[in-house]
C-alpha cells in the first residue's frame, strides 16, 4: 500500500532570542500521515538547511511522551488538539489535507523564549530545587519498604508524580500560572508519610519562589487540567492551598509563642 501523504501550510513562529522581535514564517509541507509531529519538524529542518536556510530550533529528548521536554503551542493548544498527549506524541492524520497550522513556543514571564520555538523553562527548576525533595533520614531501603502505604494513598502519590513538567499548565492559563506543576509535586510527597516532616516548609518555600519567578496566580478556570498531557488533577491545587493556609498558621503561632 502506497504510504498516505498530506500537504499542509506552516506558520511557524521565529525569533532569534528573548528580546529579538518575532514573526511567522510561512511553509508548504508535503509529509507522511504516519510521521508525528516532531519527524514533520525534522523533514521541514532538512529542507531548510538544503537551501542554506537555518532550521527551526525546537526541543525534544525521548519523543514517548515521557521526559516533558518538547512543547509547542499548535493551533492555540499546548501540544495540540488531542487530549492527554505530549507534541511528540501528536501525529499529522490529526490534520486535514491543506489545512493551515500554527506553531508557537509557550508563551509565559517565567518562560522566556531562547530562540524560535524553544523557551528557558529552568524556572521549574528553580521551583523544584526549593523544596521538591524529602531531605530527612528516612532510612534505608529496607526500611522505606517497611512502612506501609495503602493502596489508595499510594496511587494518589503517583498521580500526581506523573505530572512531567512539561509547562502545558502555564501555557494553558490566561495568567501564566504554575499552580498545577507545583501542586503535582507538592502532592506526591504530602500525601506519604516520608513527605510529613517536610510538609508544611516545603509548599511555603515552593509558593514563594514560584510568586518570586513572576508566574501568575489561579483563577480556577480548569485551562491547565484540561491541557495537560498526563490529566493531572487540580484537585492537587485545593491540597496545596490548604497546606499553604496551614503552614501560615503553623508560622504565626510560633512567632506570637516565641
Amino acid at each position: 500500500m502506497a504510504e498516505k501523504m498530506i500537504n499542509l501550510k506552516l506558520k511557524v513562529w521565529r525569533q532569534n532570542g528573548p528580546k529579538a522581535v518575532g514573526a511567522f514564517e510561512d511553509h508548504d509541507v508535503s509529509v507522511s500521515a504516519d510521521s508525528s509531529f516532531l519527524e514533520m519538524l525534522d523533514e521541514l529542518n532538512d529542507s531548510l538547511e538544503r537551501n542554506g536556510k537555518d532550521p527551526v530550533v525546537f526541543e525534544s529528548d525521548c519523543r514517548e511522551g515521557i521526559c516533558g521536554t518538547c512543547g509547542l503551542v499548535i493551533n492555540g493548544q499546548p501540544h495540540g488538539p488531542i487530549p492527554k498527549i505530549a507534541t511528540c506524541q501528536l501525529h499529522m492524520r490529526h490534520f486535514t489535507e491543506g489545512q493551515t497550522i500554527w506553531i508557537e513556543p509557550f508563551r509565559a514571564k517565567a518562560f522566556p523564549v531562547l530562540k524560535d520555538l524553544a523557551v528557558d523553562r529552568s524556572a521549574f527548576d528553580t521551583i523544584m530545587h526549593a523544596g521538591g525533595y524529602v531531605s530527612v533520614n528516612t532510612g534505608g531501603v529496607p526500611d522505606a519498604n517497611a512502612i506501609a502505604i495503602p493502596k489508595d494513598v499510594a496511587a494518589e502519590a503517583f498521580d500526581a508524580a506523573a505530572c512531567i513538567g512539561c509547562g502545558a499548565c502555564v501555557a494553558a492559563c490566561k495568567n501564566a500560572s504554575a499552580m498545577l506543576f507545583v501542586s503535582a509535586k507538592v502532592s506526591q510527597f504530602a500525601v506519604l508519610p516520608q513527605g510529613q516532616p517536610e510538609r508544611y516548609t516545603r509548599v511555603q518555600k515552593m509558593v514563594k519562589v514560584m510568586d518570586e519567578l513572576g508566574f501568575g496566580s489561579c483563577t480556577n478556570t480548569y485551562a491547565c487540567e484540561a491541557e495537560c498531557p498526563k490529566g493531572i488533577s487540580v484537585k492537587n491545587i485545593a491540597r496545596m492551598n490548604k497546606d499553604y493556609i496551614k503552614a501560615k498558621v503553623k508560622t504565626e503561632k510560633i512567632e506570637l509563642e516565641a
